[in-house]
C-alpha cells in the first residue's frame, strides 16, 4: 500500500509538470529585454517632425516585430555637441544599461567649426565609456556642407571613419546618405531630412546594426 501511494504521489507530480510551461515549472522568469540606446542630436530626436516618424521611431517598430528581444531608448537632444554628449552620457548608461549604444554626434561641431581634435577626444571617451559599462558601439558619420571648405570637411569626415577603424567597431559612414542630393527630401533649413526621408535613415543603419543584434543575443 506504501509503495502505491508513492507512485501515486510521483504519477501526480510528473503530470502537473508536464502540464506547465518548462519557464513555469522552474519558476524562471522570460528574459529581459535588451536596451538599444540611440545617442545623438536633432538627426535623432525627430527635429521639426512628428517624433512618431522619426527613424529612431520606426527603428523601435521594427525591432518589435523583427527582434522583439530588444527595446529601444532615445536620448538625442537637438542642437547637441560632442561636449553635451560627454557630459550627458554617464547618466544615461546608468539609466538605461543598453546593450548597443547608436552613437550619432558629431554634427553640430562640425557646423560650429569646433577643433576636431577635440570631437575625436570626446568621441573616443564616450566610447569607452560605452566600452566599459559593457555596450557595444555603432558609431555613426556624418558629413557638413561644402561651404564650410574642404580644409575642414574633409578631415571632419574622416574622423569618423578613422575612429571607427582604430577602435574596431560597427560604422554606419554617412547617417542620411543619399537624402541631401534630393532636395525635396530635406527640410527648408537644407540639413534635417523631412518626415518622408526617414524610412532612408533607418536604412542605412539597419544593414550594419543586424549582425549586432545577432551577436548580442547569444
Amino acid at each position: 500500500m506504501k509503495n502505491f501511494s508513492i507512485a501515486l504521489l510521483a504519477g501526480l507530480v510528473s503530470l502537473t509538470l508536464a502540464t506547465l510551461s518548462p519557464r513555469a515549472a522552474f519558476g524562471a522568469e522570460p528574459p529581459p529585454q535588451r536596451t538599444l540606446l540611440v545617442f545623438g542630436d536633432s538627426l535623432s530626436a525627430a527635429y521639426g517632425i512628428e517624433e512618431a516618424d522619426g527613424w529612431v521611431n520606426l527603428l523601435a517598430e521594427k525591432l518589435a516585430t523583427e527582434n522583439p528581444d530588444y527595446t529601444v531608448a532615445n536620448a538625442s537632444v537637438s542642437g547637441e555637441t560632442s561636449t553635451g554628449g560627454l557630459a550627458r552620457l554617464p547618466a544615461a548608461l546608468e539609466e538605461f544599461q543598453p546593450a548597443i549604444v547608436i552613437l550619432e554626434l558629431g554634427g553640430n561641431d562640425g557646423l560650429r567649426g569646433l577643433p576636431l581634435r577635440m570631437l575625436k577626444d570626446n568621441l573616443t571617451a564616450m566610447i569607452e565609456m560605452c566600452l566599459a559599462a559593457h555596450a557595444e558601439v555603432l558609431l555613426v558619420g556624418i558629413q557638413i556642407p561644402p561651404n564650410y571648405g574642404p580644409r575642414y570637411t574633409e578631415p571632419f569626415y574622416a574622423l569618423f571613419g578613422e575612429i571607427a577603424e582604430d577602435m574596431k567597431l560597427a560604422f554606419v559612414p554617412f547617417l542620411i546618405d543619399g537624402i541631401p542630393q534630393q532636395p525635396d527630401l530635406m527640410q527648408e533649413d537644407g540639413i534635417h531630412p523631412k518626415a518622408e526621408a526617414q524610412f532612408m535613415i533607418l536604412d542605412n543603419v539597419w544593414p550594419v546594426l543586424t549582425p549586432m543584434l545577432r551577436t548580442n543575443s547569444d
